[in-house]
C-alpha cells in the first residue's frame, strides 16, 4: 500500500518549494529513477529514505543538475530546473551536499568559506574578489552557525569528521541558497555531533526548503516533517514518521532489515 501523495497544487497551502513530477533517469535501459513524482513545501525539512539502490542519491543528482534526464519535470519555485547547466541551478537558488566531505583540506575554515561565497567562485571572481567588512562578516556568521567559530584559522584537514560536515553545509550556506540537497549528513558522526546537526537543520530551515537523504532512523524521526520512501526508483510510501514505520511495505523492504 502506498501511502496518498499530498498534490499542494490543489489544496491552498503553503506554496511549494519544489515539484518533482514524472521523472525517469535510466541509464543503459535500467531505471535508476522510474516515474517519480513529489512536491516539497517552502520551509519544509523533507527526509528522503530506502535501502541501498533505491534511487535516492540519483534523485538529487537530478535535481541538482548532476544527472541529465529528458523524462518528467523538476521545478523549483514555478521555475524548470530540468534541462539546466549545474551552475546554473546552483543560481537559481539550490545547493547541494555529497554524501562524503567536499572541502579544499589545505585550506584553513575560514578560507573554505571565502572561495564559497558567491562572487568569490571561478577563475575571474578569485582575481578580483575583495574580502570585504560584508564578506568578513558572513563568513564568521556562517562558521558560528555551524559550531566552527574557534576554527576558523584552522585546516580543514584537521577537523574531525563531523566537522568537515558541518564545514560543507556551511559553504552551502554562504551562499543562502533556498533549497538544499543533503546527502547522508551526519554518516560517522558521533552521537552528540548528530544532535547538534538536528539542531543546525532545524535552525537553517527559515527561509529556505530541505531535502534530506539519512539511513539514521532516530535521527530522522528527530528532523523530518514528512518522510518519503524510495524502493527501486518508485515512491513506496510517503507521510510522518510514524505512519512510514507502520506501513507493511516499509517494514517488507526496508526497516525490517
Amino acid at each position: 500500500m502506498v501511502a496518498s501523495v499530498i498534490d499542494y497544487r490543489t489544496t491552498g497551502a503553503k506554496s511549494r518549494g519544489l515539484s518533482v513530477e514524472g521523472l525517469t533517469v535510466s541509464f543503459d535501459g535500467f531505471k535508476a529513477v522510474d516515474n517519480f513524482s513529489f512536491f516539497v513545501d517552502q520551509d519544509e525539512l523533507r527526509v528522503v529514505i530506502g535501502p541501498n539502490g533505491a534511487g535516492k542519491t540519483t534523485l538529487l543528482d537530478a535535481i541538482c543538475g548532476k544527472t541529465r534526464t529528458k523524462i518528467g519535470s523538476i521545478k523549483f519555485e514555478d521555475r524548470q530546473l530540468r534541462g539546466l547547466a549545474e551552475q546554473k541551478i546552483v543560481r537559481e537558488g539550490v545547493g547541494r551536499k555529497f554524501q562524503t566531505p567536499s572541502v579544499y583540506q589545505k585550506l584553513t575554515v575560514s578560507e573554505n568559506l571565502e572561495v564559497s561565497y558567491p562572487k568569490g567562485r571561478g577563475v575571474w571572481g578569485a582575481l578580483f574578489f575583495n574580502r570585504t567588512a560584508q564578506v568578513r562578516d558572513r563568513i564568521a556568521e556562517v562558521a558560528a552557525t555551524v559550531y566552527l567559530e574557534d576554527k576558523l584559522d584552522t585546516q580543514a584537514e584537521l577537523l574531525s569528521h563531523g566537522q568537515k560536515q558541518w564545514l560543507e553545509i556551511g559553504m552551502l550556506l554562504i551562499a543562502d541558497p533556498k533549497l538544499m540537497l543533503l546527502d547522508e549528513p551526519v554518516a560517522g558522526m558521533t552521537v552528540r555531533e548528530r544532535q547538534q546537526t538536528a539542531d543546525l537543520l532545524k535552525k537553517i530551515l527559515v527561509g529556505r526548503t530541505l531535502i534530506v537523504i539519512e539511513h539514521d532512523m532516530e535521527f530522522v524521526r528527530e528532523i523530518a516533517h514528512k518522510v518519503t520512501v524510495m524502493h527501486q526508483g518508485k515512491l513506496l510510501a510517503e507521510g510522518d514518521m510514524d505512519e512510514v514505520q507502520k506501513n507493511e511495505m516499509v517494514i517488507k523492504v526496508y526497516l525490517g532489515h
